[in-house]
């Protein structure tokens, strides 16, 4: 798995898997845990490192726990997860805590390689209020790096003028039709990698078929065009599929390359 090293120094793989119905009744988001870690360990199996969780997700659990079972050292994987910006979790300091060491209890893996803040809170001062707490769990080894998720520009600018530590990644809604590209430049710019979630799920479908065309110059899917394109771009992706075959495509990305001319047509799409 080809990685891009963080601001910190830390290697990350730059294709995960995101798992935000996985280990839930009927494979339903809101649906109640089962405990099944068969779609992660699939997963897994197919060559996956980077896991993308949440507190939101409520199956930190199962993510450990299909970690323990893969018989693969805690140190060849890549575990990110997410604290809720909702004032359950994030409205004092206390809470912060309560929920940073909710994730590690429940994920039961000794550290966390990624932790990031789900959403902007109200305000920018209560987004430095939290960063200040997690920079805490990096300087005690429980967190290994910290970052954002669904940050605009506005909110990193005055997080990185705040911060002892700067965010690693900025996890962000991102697929052709809606690059954010502004976003993605902005971030690259100051050294912190953006990460795309929803790489798929959200394509048009005449933007399908034009990433279909090209997909047959490559002998490739539309789907692995996307991703190749994104991870050429030097961001991550964290795609989705409880189907092993599908899992198994989204990961066959790395043996073709896009040509200058079909990387700027999906650049412009």
């Amino acid at each position: 798995m080809r990685t891009l090293t963080m601001n910190n120094g830390i290697p990350i793989p730059v294709l995960g898997t995101g798992t935000n119905t996985f280990g839930k009744e009927n494979r339903v988001f809101s649906a109640p845990i089962n405990n099944d870690t068969t779609e992660l360990k699939s997963a897994i199996e197919c060559g996956y490192r980077l896991i993308d969780t949440a507190i939101y997700y409520r199956n930190e659990s199962v993510i450990g726990k299909a970690v323990k079972e893969s018989g693969i050292d805690r140190s060849q994987f890549f575990i990110t997860s997410k604290i809720p910006e909702k004032e359950a979790f994030s409205g004092t300091n206390e809470r912060v805590h309560d929920s940073v060491q909710s994730s590690l209890k429940a994920l039961d893996l000794d550290y966390i390689d990624l932790y990031l803040i789900h959403f902007p809170l109200d305000t920018n001062e209560d987004n430095v209020r939290v960063w200040r707490i997690l920079e805490d769990y990096v300087k005690k080894g429980h967190i290994r790096s910290i970052g954002v998720s669904n940050f605009n520009i506005d909110q990193l600018t005055y997080l990185l003028t705040h911060a002892a530590i700067k965010p690693v990644v900025n996890q962000f809604l991102s697929y052709p039709g809606h690059h954010n590209q502004p976003l993605i430049d902005f971030c690259q710019a100051e050294a912190i990698i953006p990460e795309a979630y929803q790489s798929l799920t959200k394509v048009a479908p005449e933007t399908k078929e034009i990433l279909r065309e090209i997909g047959v110059k490559y002998g490739k899917t539309w789907s692995q065009v996307i991703l190749n394109y994104q991870i050429n771009e030097g961001i991550i992706a964290i795609p989705k599929s409880h189907n092993h075959a599908h899992q198994a495509d989204n990961i066959d990305i790395f043996d073709f390359a896009l040509s200058d001319e079909d990387r700027l047509r999906i650049k412009h799409l």
